[in-house]
């Protein structure tokens, strides 16, 4: 192998794993995992990550949560897309995120 096609750190599939949620410009709440947050949120903001964050740029990070693997953040990630907005927003608020809006903006306009 090449030392050019030698993976980086991050990319290995066994490294830490995360499920992460952003906050979008419209104020929805976007879920996935990676095993490099830095890469992802370059992509979602570039426009070349999820195609749902793509139309509501710019994302900005609310919440982060470290897995054993890859197949614990996927499960992690199914169990926080089924949380409710309120629920999500009070996950983020219990490890120090931003605030939950407003009630009255919930359900985001567009969603």
């Amino acid at each position: 192998m090449s030392e050019s096609a030698a993976p980086r750190p991050s990319q290995n599939p066994d490294g830490p794993w995360l499920v992460y949620m952003v906050e979008c410009r419209d104020g929805s709440l976007y879920t996935g995992i990676t095993n490099d947050l830095e890469r992802r949120l370059s992509q979602h903001n570039d426009g070349t990550g999820a195609r749902y964050t793509r139309s509501r740029r710019p994302v900005t990070l609310r919440y982060q949560e470290v897995c054993e693997n890859r197949a614990a953040a996927l499960v992690r990630e199914c169990a926080v897309r089924l949380l409710s907005p309120k629920e999500k927003w009070a996950l983020i608020q219990t490890t120090g995120g931003a605030p939950a809006p407003q009630l009255s903006k919930w359900p985001p306009r567009g969603t």
